[in-house]
């Protein structure tokens, strides 16, 4: 639903503004290292079929919900067209989530097809309704084919995905998928999984929340499905807990200089996770946020020294 999905207001510009306030040397520089944003953004194959896609993408849960005029809508319009002049590509919607589809369909109108990886989420996995569904939002996106579909929250641990890949073999959309928010359907979602193997997963985690570590990464890796991570800041969980506190310093080992980055690239250093869908309508934001798709990730023991310093908060 989209009440879970939300992007990165007042908590993220608190921490940032407080850390900017901080007194040199004692904390790492609150924007991106020099040069760093000339580096090539990273990108992970989809496993199904090997096609590379950047490892940061935008999500529009929340931020992109209603229509907007003047300078709302100019800044709507950077954030898509910053994102995809870095070479990013992946845009995640839904049909659940207010105007969002309409709202992407303008400022996408002027962009190339080619430039963009769109996908959206339905929420009815019948045949006739859910095909109804899915027309709609292709209406709205101004789309004939979406790159991805996926079933939202899924819940019934025996759902086929036999509609999905009938709508695809028409042309409709070019990969399937599923997703989760909600801890009480993770059964239903790991049965899915590995009973289905669809091409992608969509589920929540972040710093704050690693319980999809357990069993959910596992089961989509050993289905062999690319790994998209909703919530990435945990809700602003993750800001809430470092407001007035500095980057650790090691984190420049693996080139988080901004909390965002450490944030984001904690997720992107699981070998199951194939990218991050953060939501955004700061420009400023965005350009963080790329940036922790650019240069090195934590390997495993860095990850726990993460995981541990959390754990102090």
């Amino acid at each position: 639903m989209s009440s879970h999905v939300f992007g990165d207001g007042a908590s993220r510009r608190q921490v940032l503004r407080g850390a900017a306030g901080i007194a040199a040397g004692s904390l790492v520089s609150a924007v991106p290292a020099f040069g760093q944003s000339d580096s090539p953004i990273a990108a992970r194959a989809i496993p199904h079929s090997g096609e590379q896609i950047p490892v940061i993408g935008l999500g529009t849960a929340n931020d992109f919900m209603s229509q907007q005029e003047g300078e709302a809508k100019a800044n709507l319009k950077k954030v898509v067209d910053d994102l995809l002049a870095q070479g990013c590509k992946l845009i995640d919607t839904a049909s659940s989530y207010g105007a969002a589809e309409s709202v992407l369909g303008d400022l996408l109108s002027d962009q190339d097809r080619s430039k963009v990886f769109l996908a959206t989420k339905i929420e009815d996995g019948r045949n006739d309704a859910g095909l109804v569904e899915f027309r709609r939002s292709l209406v709205r996106l101004r789309y004939k084919q979406v790159d991805l579909l996926q079933l939202h929250n899924v819940q019934d641990r025996h759902q086929d995905l036999t509609p999905f890949r009938d709508w695809e073999a028409q042309g409709l959309c070019r990969y399937v998928g599923i997703t989760t928010t909600y801890k009480n359907d993770y059964d239903a979602a790991e049965a899915v999984l590995r009973k289905e193997k669809p091409d992608f997963f969509q589920v929540d985690y972040s710093l704050a929340d690693r319980e999809a570590e357990k069993r959910l990464l596992p089961a989509a890796r050993d289905a062999g499905a690319a790994v998209l991570t909703a919530l990435p800041f945990g809700r602003s969980s993750v800001f809430s807990a470092v407001r007035g506190k500095s980057v650790p310093e090691w984190a420049r080992d693996f080139d988080a200089t901004t909390w965002p980055q450490f944030f984001l690239k904690f997720l992107l250093g699981h070998e199951a996770v194939t990218a991050v869908i953060p939501g955004t309508t700061n420009p400023a934001h965005l350009a963080d946020n790329i940036s922790a798709g650019r240069g090195r990730f934590p390997d495993a023991r860095q990850r726990k020294a993460m995981i541990d310093f959390f754990a102090t908060l």
